[in-house]
């Protein structure tokens, strides 16, 4: 049975009254592992900022668990929702802090900040940096304290925006396993945006293709890549040809 978490509903952004974004309808389902994959300039940023409630449309709707979301209702559900981009933005402090940020902006007690902050540092294998300044980190070291410091807050859905692909191939590959176990044993439902087939065959269950700000397909993500339909069929096969 279809349990939907987040739901688009007749989206249509326009920019210089160019349409860059129109979803007619779109269910994520809870626990849902998606990956989105689309050429440069398909929508995938936009799709992702609307999906999290970065940016409200003007024209559609946006359900979260079946309700209508709107401007006063947004910043509440946003809350429920963590974002881990490409850059990891850390700011002018140590390792701690940053993880540890979210929760003191929601004003948690000094105890359950500190147990917080302590197990999400050894989830994601940095307990041994905590009092290193983020400015001198590795990018590998800053990928996994902006994850850390995205997971501490237990988003309802986590959102990933490329967050591996100035990675090096070890440490990216070291990294989705870290990131995959930690989503499946927390069930969160993730939305995956990302240029890299490996990474959306390892990470996703389900695939949609964005082409021109529409999404040509979704499905299973195996059945996605191994029958493409027409419209999405030259994307993927431009993908299996570097590949092979």
């Amino acid at each position: 049975m279809k349990n939907p978490i987040l739901a688009l509903e007749e989206i249509n952004i326009e920019v210089r009254n160019r349409s860059i974004l129109k979803i007619a309808n779109f269910e994520l389902q809870a626990g849902e592992l998606l990956g989105v994959m689309g050429p440069n300039g398909a929508g995938k940023s936009t799709l992702l900022k609307t999906l999290a409630l970065l940016e409200l449309p003007t024209k559609g709707i946006i359900k979260f668990q079946n309700k209508p979301i709107n401007a006063n209702s947004a910043l509440e559900v946003r809350r429920k929702f963590a974002v881990a981009l490409q850059q990891s933005l850390l700011l002018d402090m140590s390792v701690y802090q940053n993880v540890a940020l979210g929760l003191k902006i929601r004003n948690r007690s000094r105890r359950e900040i500190k147990e917080k902050v302590s197990y999400w540092l050894e989830v994601f294998k940095i307990s041994h940096l905590a009092k290193k300044h983020a400015y001198h980190l590795s990018g590998g070291e800053a990928q996994r304290v902006n994850l850390a410091r995205a997971m501490i807050l237990q988003p309802e859905i986590l959102f990933l925006d490329e967050p591996f692909s100035a990675l090096d191939f070890p440490t990216k590959v070291q990294l989705l396993k870290d990131i995959k176990n930690v989503v499946e044993q927390t069930s969160t439902t993730t939305v995956f945006i990302s240029h890299d087939l490996m990474e959306i065959k390892y990470f996703t269950n389900t695939l949609a293709i964005l082409i021109d700000g529409e999404i040509k397909q979704y499905g299973p993500t195996d059945e996605v890549l191994s029958f493409p339909n027409r419209s999405s069929a030259t994307f993927i096969g431009e993908w299996n040809q570097l590949l092979s």
